[in-house]
């Protein structure tokens, strides 16, 4: 009995035998935005878990979120309060534009970043791959 045992043979099969779920999951799940309008305002209740989950201090998310959505607001021992009226979809699209830029390694897409500031630029510098990249401040 001959046994194909080239690599890419043996990859394939193995590819194969894996659970759907494990070859879908991300490493990197961040909670969707948990809000309600109250009166003017947005609530967002779960800011913190959010902030915890990508590794990155609140205020920091906070100043982006702020500056992205041209409002003032707040943060609580429990929640992010907005001075405005959004919808949970636009707070979204922010965080994950916020991932994209704060957060992933443009190099090999992993979240095992950090930030680091020098002098004036803000580098992203990543744990995995080691590749460090300057971000543009926008805030």
């Amino acid at each position: 009995m001959a046994v194909d045992m080239n690599y890419e043979s043996l990859l394939k099969r193995a590819q194969e035998l894996l659970p759907q779920k494990a070859v879908a999951a991300e490493r990197l799940e961040v909670p969707k935005v948990l809000g309600h309008i109250q009166g003017n305002r947005t609530v967002v209740s779960n800011i913190h878990a959010i902030a915890g989950v990508i590794g990155r201090p609140i205020e920091h998310l906070l100043k982006y979120l702020l500056k992205e959505l041209a409002t003032s607001g707040q943060i609580t021992k429990t929640a992010l309060i907005l001075d405005t009226k959004v919808p949970a979809s636009r707070i979204n699209e922010k965080v994950q534009q916020y991932l994209k830029d704060f957060v992933i390694c443009p190099e090999c897409k992993r979240p095992d970043t950090k930030l680091e500031k020098e002098a004036n630029v803000m580098f992203v510098k990543c744990s995995a791959c080691g590749a460090r990249h300057a971000v543009k401040v926008r805030l």
